[in-house]
């Protein structure tokens, strides 16, 4: 363990007088961590405290798990902090998928006992062959910033600092060092199936890569770390820039000037998206790639003065000349689902935005075809509802004969799924669908004059 050693001690990973908590699992790499950690706690000075998460998630063997640990702990004299957590029902209620609601349950909880023990550290056992899986791994998806860079070996967390001293060795290199301090851990089977990403990576690229190098782990880590440090210095540069861009900054809401943003240098221009991108995704930003960033690219650099962009995850991002709105819709449950009577004249507020509806002699002159719809007001039935779409809703088009399906202009218009749900759709009293703001107009849309009263209607986004 010298390469750990020499490892811990070129980065500064661990004062004196401080206080580890070490997350484990069960499995030979936390064991091991734990075990190194313990075992040389005099030549660190440090206070090493175990703490393991049963995420409930493998019936009886996430307890033996759990009763695993709590007999190797028990074995050595390491206090151990150990805590149940049905992550299914998390998963449910938080509407995440399996691996991101039992990392954020298990943070939480690492971030709780660190408070408890005033901890400066918290040691996580990933090791070298998961940050050659986890950097091509990214690359393959297209990942940008800090993604590319990998697995940090130190970052700030909670009031203290995550360290990862194992990211130096193999995993071979850890099951040797189990064998010889006759350590038994447990196995995750599922660690084995190749329904996860990450394991056909570990199964079917990693064995090639050590045979082309079998210190490859090395050569990536040593990549990684000037990945970080570049990164760490283009983000200061973006932020400062960043900073003089910004017309206005809220919590949902970034807007941006534009004729500043597009003469600034491309690598900055990546890296103000994706700090903008990350403030408003918070925990979400693990979902942007690559392809995300050159969208937004693509619609401020366009010479076209206007235009939007729908991103994963509710952000809506919309153009108009000299400035850019990015916001983030809160697709709360109580979203989901409205019916709202839009009174002539008044208006309507959605979660995407304002409608309003007047009422007027002569036909207005359109600036935006998807932000207005007049029509006959002698042509409406009463009363005029704005409301969520339903299972069977179709639209007569303006200009094309028979009825097209909601769901189907929705894919057209390449409107995110989430949106879909919350979308305003402006029916009469017969339930005729009159006006999808922003993506289609109905058969009732009236350019003409030839009437004596137009109702019209006007939607703003909710930045506008």
């Amino acid at each position: 363990m010298q390469t750990v050693h020499g490892f811990i001690k070129r980065h500064q990973l661990i004062k004196n007088n401080s206080t580890i908590v070490v997350g484990v699992s069960g499995g030979p790499d936390s064991l091991a961590l734990l075990h190194f950690l313990w075992n040389h706690r005099t030549h660190f000075g440090i206070n090493v405290i175990a703490a393991h998460v049963d995420h409930m998630l493998r019936g009886e063997q996430s307890h033996d798990d759990y009763l695993a640990v709590a007999a190797f702990c028990d074995a050595l004299g390491i206090l151990l902090e150990a805590e149940k957590i049905d992550v299914n029902s998390y998963k449910k209620k938080e509407k995440l998928s399996t691996q991101v609601a039992a990392r954020n349950a298990r943070y939480a909880f690492f971030e709780d006992v660190m408070k408890k023990h005033h901890a400066d550290y918290l040691a996580l056992a990933h090791h070298g062959d998961d940050q050659v899986e986890t950097m091509i791994m990214n690359q393959v998806r297209g990942s940008v910033g800090f993604g590319q860079a990998g697995i940090p070996f130190k970052r700030p967390f909670s009031e203290g600092m995550i360290i990862r001293p194992f990211l130096s060795i193999t995993k071979d290199e850890i099951e040797h060092y189990c064998k010889e301090e006759k350590i038994l851990p447990r196995y995750d089977e599922s660690n084995e199936s190749d329904s996860y990403t990450r394991n056909r990576f570990r199964k079917y690229v990693l064995p090639f890569l050590k045979k082309e190098n079998p210190n490859v782990h090395l050569r990536m880590q040593t990549q990684s770390e000037l990945l970080m440090a570049d990164q760490q210095w283009l983000i200061k540069e973006a932020e400062e820039k960043l900073s003089d861009l910004l017309i206005s900054k809220s919590r949902e809401t970034v807007i941006l000037a534009v004729e500043k943003f597009i003469h600034v240098p491309f690598p900055l221009q990546r890296r103000m998206i994706t700090l903008i991108l990350n403030y408003l995704y918070g925990q979400n930003a693990q979902d942007l790639s690559y392809v995300h960033i050159q969208q937004v690219l693509d619609l401020l650099n366009n010479k076209h003065p206007s235009g939007e962009l729908f991103l994963p995850k509710g952000i809506y991002i919309s153009r108009s000349y000299s400035c850019c709105s990015f916001s983030v819709h809160m697709l709360k449950e109580d979203h989901f689902s409205y019916e709202k009577e839009l009174h002539i004249p008044g208006q309507c507020e959605t979660p995407i935005g304002t409608i309003q509806v007047s009422l007027e002699e002569k036909l207005p002159t359109i600036k935006d075809e998807k932000s207005f719809f007049v029509c006959n007001y002698e042509d409406l039935t009463l009363p005029i509802i704005v409301r969520t779409r339903v299972p069977g809703d179709r639209m007569t088009l303006k200009g094309s004969p028979g009825s097209k399906k909601l769901k189907a202009i929705f894919i057209d218009q390449k409107v995110d799924k989430e949106l879909r749900d919350v979308w305003p759709v402006v029916v009469d009293g017969n339930n005729n669908i009159l006006w999808l703001p922003k993506l289609k107009l109905s058969s009732f849309a009236q350019t003409s004059q030839n009437t004596a009263k137009y109702v019209v209607f006007t939607f703003c986004n909710l930045n506008q």
